[in-house]
């Protein structure tokens, strides 16, 4: 009896830790009528769309349509039309159509409207051009924003099961409003409520800014750069088998550059990804022993976003250099 007891709480324990927040997907029209999003065959058979991420990691949750019991990841289309469709790509490359459902019936195509910078607009368009904004719902009420997103600079951003496709599309917190600061200070925040200054630095200790950029547009998710001379330099979690993952800015040519937090009596402590939650590395500054400092952007107004790793499910290559997440700017 002890010995299934003890089995019975370990198996709980295991589905706890690894629990899932599931998510609705919804549309919004003029009216504030929430509208179903749903995935269909080419048969016409209609399947649930939902946002996924572990427990408290929903600042960067999956969207997948489910088939069966299968999960299809939704991805932004490549394409040449004025808006880019919105599908879920099966396992031997079957393509789901994904659809607003109104009161009466009518599917409305789900598209990318538009860009800005590494972000795409999703909407639901009407029969008349109207745009229809895309949530992701809890069954708490919180709600998120869909979009698409971008980590190259190419048309093609990946491939998913022989099926090419320009971006990825996840549910993430809806931003602050008027981002009016292009460039946001990267800081480190001390107990004391202290800001300590993020920088890269070169292997002669030559010290450059690191900053976030604020896309016309798109103030949902920021790029993290390090300015060196006239270049931005793309800030990575790099792969390792660290118990930290490290961060590091890459130059064009794969040169790393430290990134460091740097105090007011001149020391530099290390800036890493500490531990995953879900798609999210809590990037930290290492200040000895168990204690952790905070990273965060901020903005000349006094906006505050976290800084944080989005994880990729498969190594990827920089300059020639392997990563294992982007380091981004998020509303926290």
């Amino acid at each position: 009896m002890k010995k299934l007891f003890v089995l019975t709480c370990a198996f709980l324990v295991f589905n706890f830790i690894h629990a899932q927040e599931i998510w609705h997907i919804k549309a919004v029209d003029p009216a504030g009528k929430l509208l179903d999003v749903k995935a269909f065959d080419q048969a016409g058979n209609m399947y649930d769309v939902k946002a996924m991420g572990e427990t408290g990691g929903h600042q960067y949750m999956d969207i997948k349509a489910i088939r069966q019991g299968v999960k299809y990841p939704l991805k932004i289309m490549v394409s040449i039309d004025i808006f880019a469709p919105v599908k879920a790509i099966g396992a031997n490359g079957e393509i789901l159509d994904i659809k607003a459902i109104t009161s009466d019936g009518r599917k409305l195509d789900v598209k990318g409207v538009s860009r800005a910078g590494n972000l795409y607009h999703i909407k639901a368009v009407s029969d008349i051009g109207e745009f229809y904004g895309i949530k992701a719902l809890s069954p708490e009420g919180l709600l998120e924003d869909v979009k698409g997103i971008k980590y190259s600079d190419q048309a093609i951003e990946g491939n998913v099961n022989g099926i090419s496709f320009a971006a990825h599309v996840k549910a993430i917190p809806q931003s602050q409003d008027c981002i009016t600061d292009f460039l946001w200070h990267v800081k480190a925040v001390h107990p004391d409520g202290k800001l300590i200054d993020v920088k890269a630095i070169d292997e002669n200790g030559k010290i450059y800014d690191v900053k976030a950029l604020a896309e016309n547009g798109n103030g949902h998710i920021m790029d993290i750069k390090a300015f060196v001379g006239s270049t931005k330099l793309p800030v990575k979690i790099l792969a390792s088998t660290d118990k930290y993952a490290p961060l590091k800015a890459i130059g064009l040519d794969g040169k790393i550059y430290d990134v460091k937090a740097v105090t007011e009596d001149k020391r530099r402590l290390d800036v890493k990804g500490v531990n995953l939650t879900g798609n999210i590395y809590n990037i930290k500054v290492v200040a000895g022993g168990d204690v952790f400092y905070g990273v965060k952007a901020i903005s000349p107004s006094g906006q505050m976003y976290d800084v944080k790793g989005i994880d990729q499910d498969d190594n990827v290559m920089v300059n020639g250099v392997k990563v294992k997440a982007h380091v981004k700017a998020l509303p926290q």
